[in-house]
């Protein structure tokens, strides 16, 4: 019988040899909801605070127990059997005892996608209809379950946490054995319910410590998993990069940043220009020669444009008053553009008149 080599089933398989770009992991997180988690390990870390609440809380569940136990047994032999209030105080301790853990079991199973998840994810796709999964592909379904990675995983994971938590509760319950039974004869039943409980509480801890290993080897494993589902062909990162370099949104974010990241350093810009237009007080665009042609470094209205003229000042940047040039270039240019061809003529007289070539050539 021929072996199956389970890297038949990888990406490369597929020709998918390139890492998955951050284009594409964003669009899958925020389109389609798609992202690396691990239910494993959000049960797991449900689990390892709800066991805590039970040893924690263990006297007041007692107390509560024996409450509701006082209550039967001094209303039994008085009441009827199909008496309401029986019902009603069952279903009150019940609701007193399980709140604090669905509580808390809610809360920290929100946290816990929300750090795998990096975040809210705001998708209606999850939720939409697939009606191609109406007629399941049985091929597909034994090539991820039977012969994948991911499917070996899941059989050894299963065995793994039956076995290991069999065998630590049979370890724990065999060592403490002999105490227990003494304790029956000698300290009476009440006392030997404790040691029970506190057993119980030490089985609880093992287990939940290995689930929670498994739980962060299962999250590595579906990560695995996921960048390799991710993947891309070569031909699909070529089309990426033309789709990127021509979508007018990643354009216009990128131009967005970059404008934002200009006004930021705004103080600077202007110490380091050659000269500042003004209008005289309600524009101000701050130029510096860039290769052949100047570029608008800053620009601002009102009161940017006064704290402009403020640090034109302070840094001895030459200030030039001229309306409806610096009009023009607040209105028709954007933050890191080259001036315009129209504006060469009109900003070479500025230039012209600060002497900013002769004073260049003397620098150099």
């Amino acid at each position: 019988m021929s072996q199956i080599d389970l890297q038949w089933f990888s990406a490369e398989d597929e020709g998918k040899t390139e890492q998955p770009s951050e284009y594409k992991l964003r669009k899958a997180r925020d389109e389609e909801g798609r992202v690396p988690k691990s239910q494993e390990l959000n049960g797991s870390i449900i689990l390892l605070f709800i066991v805590f609440m039970i040893i924690l809380m263990g006297p007041w569940i007692e107390r509560k127990m024996k409450e509701l136990l006082i209550f039967y047994f001094n209303n039994i032999i008085s009441s009827r059997i199909d008496d309401k209030r029986f019902a009603v105080v069952f279903f009150q301790y019940f609701i007193i005892l399980t709140i604090p853990f669905c509580i808390v079991g809610s809360i920290i199973g929100i946290v816990s996608n929300l750090i795998q998840n990096k975040g809210f994810i705001y998708t209606t796709k999850l939720i939409m209809p697939k009606f191609d999964k109406l007629i399941p592909n049985i091929g597909k379904y034994l090539k991820r379950t039977m012969f994948s990675f991911e499917g070996a995983f899941n059989v050894v994971k299963s065995l793994l946490k039956v076995s290991v938590i069999a065998f630590s509760a049979y370890l724990l319950i065999r060592y403490n054995m002999k105490y227990l039974l003494e304790m029956i004869h000698t300290g009476g039943p009440e006392l030997a319910l404790h040691f029970v409980g506190k057993v119980a509480a030490q089985i609880m801890i093992v287990s939940t410590m290995f689930l929670l290993l498994i739980g962060v080897a299962d999250y590595l494993v579906q990560k695995r998993q996921f960048i390799e589902e991710m993947k891309m062909t070569k031909q699909e990162v070529k089309e990426e990069f033309k789709e990127m370099d021509g979508d007018p949104e990643v354009k216009n974010r990128l131009e967005a940043a970059q404008r934002e990241l200009l006004q930021q350093n705004m103080p600077k810009a202007v110490r380091e220009a050659d000269v500042l237009i003004t209008n005289p007080t309600h524009f101000a665009v701050a130029l510096q020669w860039q290769k052949e042609a100047p570029q608008v470094t800053a620009k601002g209205e009102d009161m940017t444009a006064l704290n402009m003229r403020r640090i034109a000042k302070e840094a001895d940047v030459p200030i030039v008053e001229n309306r409806s040039l610096a009009r023009g270039l607040y209105t028709d240019t954007k933050l890191g553009d080259i001036i315009p061809e129209a504006y060469y003529k009109v900003v070479s007289i500025v230039y012209a008149q600060i002497g900013y070539m002769e004073k260049k050539k003397r620098n150099s």
